[in-house]
Parts: structure tokens; C-alpha cells; sequence
């Protein structure tokens, strides 16, 4: 197995990390962050057009025909340069779903605008009683002669504030927790009945919670097959796991190698706090927590990409690493810079929020060691 990348994915790493060194310094994302949208419409737009938005869709609807390998590329140098525009819920979530079941005028309609970065748009996945099982869905969307009526509410819509499409999964039929019955709609963020409450997140992005009230949509709103969303939901939400790994395994390596720089320069008792062996101790099982995350992410980029039985096993071993030693490594940053490890003004603290973050998005640690034991 080869885990080399390949010499298009090298240049789009290179490409990512040259744009974040140049145009996006920690002062430049704090700016965006804390501005009305939380990100930067100049800056989603330069992605479009250097064909980053691109990357996992196929040819035919003007992308780079990508696969998770690509992904963990473009998100694992996110992770470094700590990236706060909405390419998860964009490209990853909701582009996800429309590439897997959308037809090919909904492709045209919402996909396309989507990879222009044009469209900002949505996946409303979570629901408040659910805990990360996404068959537990408790919106439902009933058919009448004009379409669908969908009512319910959805938590942590991540781009739920800016975006102006919202893809629903909601109940068609069956109980609950059933996995048939779920059917996925593209809802207009401005259709009535629709009602957001955005809010910032600890890390510095956005999310919003969704009520849908007797929100009416038409048949051509509705997304693959009726009764049949969870296979191409799951799917998606596999590959935004992924994809958040990457993005914590770049963060990884970013607070290892900053803790390691200022160690050097930090003195006390009139030598570096690097001389010291007990700190030197720490910061090799960091860079020991960094090794493993890479490799496992490797294997499970690769795993994914390949279509292989152990993809599921794959991410949630992952998962479980990066929410665990991932969580470690970032508390040890923290504590080798001292108090100035938790102040706003030192990015490692904005840093080990995300790193915090992603440890709980799409399934804790406990989430998917219990999915590994079963």
C-alpha cells in the first residue's frame, strides 16, 4: 500500500499552505471569525476559484473527481492554518448528499452554485434527542397534493446562520430510531416556517438551531429516493469524520511543533525549559500521538477511498485516537506555555478549542469505542 501522495495532491497541499502562509496569519482568521458571517466572503471565493471547492465532486459536474484522500489533504492543511470558512458543511455535508442522490437538475440547481461558491449551504443531520445516531430522527415531513409539509427541530446546524440551502432528513415513515423511512429535502433558509438561531461556537465557527413549522416543499425538493436518505446521510457523515480528523491531525502537528519552538526560547533558572528532561519526555509523546494520528489517518483515508469493508472500523479507530490523544496532546501544549497558553491573543489556545471541538462532532471518544466493540 502506497501512502505517498500523489503529485496532484502534493501541488494542492502546496498551494493550501502557500495561501495560508501569505494571505490567512492567525490576526487575519481572528478578524474573520469574530465579523458578522464568521468567515470571509473574499476568501470563499478565492477557494472556488482555485478549484479547491472542487475537489471531491466528479467531472461531469465541474470537479476534480477527488475521494477522501483529497479531502484529508485540503483538510488537514485547514487544520494547520486554523480555517474558519464553512468548507465542512459546504463541500463535505451537504455537497456530499447532493453528489450521492441528487438528480442531475437538483445537481444543477444546488450542486453546481455549491462548487462556485455561490450557494452557501447546510446539512441539519443532528437532532436534540438523537446523541450522534442518525437514524433517531423525530421530523417528520407529510405529503399532500402541493408537495411536503416538514415540522420538527434540528440542533448544531453547522452554517446554519449563512446558509441559504438546508438539507433535512426527516420521517416519512416507521418508528423513530427505524432506519427506512427517512427522507432528505433541500429546504430553502428562507421558505416559511423556517427558523434559525444562529450562534457562534467555542472554536470560533458558526452553527444554528432549525425549527421547521409546517415548512411547505415541493416534490422536486426532495432528494433521491422517498423513505430511503439514511444510506447516503451515514455516507456523508462518514466522510465529514474523516474529514474533521484530518483537520485535528494537522492541529496535532501544529501545537507539537510550536510547543517545541517555544521551549527552546523559553528560558527559567537561566537555561531553556527544553534542557529539562521531564519536558522533554512530554513533548516526544506528543510527537508520538502525532505519528500514530498521522498513520491511522493514512490508512483510513486509503480505507475509504478503496470502498473497503473496514472503512466504518477505519474512521472510528480514528475518531477515537484523535478524540483521545488528540485532547492530551492539546492540554500539554497548553500547560508547556504556561498561563499564556489559555490567553485570546496566543493562537494556541484557539488551537486546542477546535482540537476540543472536533473531539466531540460526529461521535465522542465513547460513541465510537462502543461502535468498535459492537
Amino acid at each position: 500500500m502506497d501512502f505517498s501522495l500523489n503529485e496532484v495532491q502534493e501541488m494542492l497541499a502546496d498551494s493550501i499552505d502557500k495561501f495560508i502562509e501569505n494571505e490567512y496569519a492567525f490576526d487575519t482568521r481572528q478578524k474573520y471569525a469574530a465579523s458578522e458571517s464568521g468567515y470571509s466572503d473574499a476568501v470563499w471565493n478565492t477557494f472556488a476559484e482555485l478549484g479547491w471547492t472542487a475537489v471531491p465532486f466528479s467531472e461531469a459536474d465541474g470537479g476534480f473527481d477527488g475521494d477522501q484522500r483529497d479531502i484529508m489533504v485540503v483538510m488537514q492543511c485547514f487544520g494547520r492554518g486554523l480555517i474558519v470558512e464553512p468548507y465542512l458543511a459546504n463541500v463535505v455535508l451537504a455537497g456530499g448528499v447532493l453528489k450521492r442522490v441528487a438528480s442531475a437538475e437538483q445537481r444543477e440547481r444546488w450542486l453546481h452554485p455549491i462548487i462556485g461558491g455561490e450557494l452557501q449551504a447546510s446539512l441539519a443531520f443532528a437532532e436534540p434527542q438523537a446523541r450522534y445516531d442518525l437514524a433517531d430522527v423525530a421530523t417528520t415531513a407529510s405529503e399532500n397534493r402541493d408537495g411536503w409539509i416538514l415540522n420538527g427541530n434540528k440542533g448544531f446546524v453547522l452554517n446554519g446562520g449563512t446558509a441559504d440551502l438546508i438539507i433535512v432528513p426527516a420521517r416519512t415513515a416507521g418508528e423513530q430510531s427505524d432506519s427506512k423511512g427517512i427522507t432528505l429535502f433541500a429546504v430553502s433558509a428562507n421558505a416559511d416556517g423556517v427558523s434559525l438561531n444562529a450562534y457562534p461556537t467555542v472554536d470560533g465557527l458558526r452553527a444554528a438551531e432549525l425549527t421547521l413549522d409546517g415548512v411547505r416543499v415541493d416534490s422536486d425538493c426532495v432528494l433521491g429516493d422517498v423513505g430511503n436518505g439514511l444510506a447516503a446521510l451515514d455516507a456523508a457523515v462518514d466522510d465529514a469524520t474523516l474529514a474533521v480528523c484530518a483537520e485535528a491531525v494537522g492541529i496535532m502537528q501544529v501545537l507539537k511543533d510550536k510547543t517545541v519552538e517555544y521551549s527552546k526560547s523559553r528560558t527559567q533558572f537561566g537555561v531553556p525549559i527544553g534542557s529539562f528532561q521531564a519536558l522533554q519526555h512530554r513533548m516526544v509523546d506528543m510527537l508520538t500521538a502525532c505519528e500514530q494520528a498521522q498513520s491511522l489517518l493514512l490508512w483510513a483515508a486509503m480505507t475509504c477511498a478503496a470502498e473497503d469493508d473496514q472503512a466504518k472500523r477505519a474512521i472510528s479507530s480514528l475518531k477515537y485516537l484523535v478524540s483521545t490523544s488528540g485532547q492530551t496532546l492539546g492540554e500539554e501544549a497548553v500547560q508547556l506555555h504556561g498561563g499564556m497558553g489559555v490567553t485570546w491573543d496566543l493562537d494556541v489556545a484557539h488551537y486546542f478549542k477546535r482540537l476540543t471541538a472536533i473531539g466531540q462532532l460526529f461521535g465522542d471518544a465513547d460513541w465510537h469505542l462502543d461502535k468498535l466493540a459492537a
